[in-house]
């Protein structure tokens, strides 16, 4: 008995990845980036993290370890980034949007921030997206920089 329900649910979840489109994720996930380097490019961090879930459950990892909290990670984006120049340009590139089921989807790319006066920097990054409420939304971020 044990088997046969191993089987289905491994068929039911196989058919739930087979049936998700990648354009239906990875549009709407490129949207998110998209206004999400808008909003850095503008000097609004509070509107660069709405992209991510807003939740005591959001994992950011970075150079120092993890945090986790949505407001965490916003204090530690304002602490690191106090100003335009230390901000600079932020672009992204190298995206590969993979879907994950129809509701989750895992993001590898590079970024990096032209700041004339500060000096630039860049690495990469995973992201873990989860469709939130209608929403498509950072729930995990692993970056590293270079």
């Amino acid at each position: 008995m044990t088997k046969n329900f191993s089987v289905g649910c491994f068929c039911l979840l196989a058919t739930s990845c087979a049936t998700t489109r990648p354009a239906a994720v990875q549009a709407p996930i490129r949207q998110v980036l998209t206004a999400q380097a808008a909003a850095w490019n503008r000097g609004d961090i509070p509107g660069f993290m709405q992209s991510y879930w807003h939740s005591d459950s959001l994992v950011f990892i970075g150079r120092k370890g993890p945090t986790y909290g949505w407001q965490q990670t916003l204090d530690n984006y304002r602490r690191g980034y106090p100003d335009a120049a230390a901000m600079g340009q932020l672009t992204f590139s190298g995206l590969h949007i993979i879907p994950d089921g129809p509701r989750a989807a895992h993001v590898v790319g590079r970024w990096h921030l032209a700041r004339p006066t500060a000096g630039d920097v860049g690495g990469h990054f995973l992201l873990v997206f989860r469709q939130v409420k209608g929403q498509w939304v950072i729930a995990a971020d692993h970056t590293n920089s270079e």
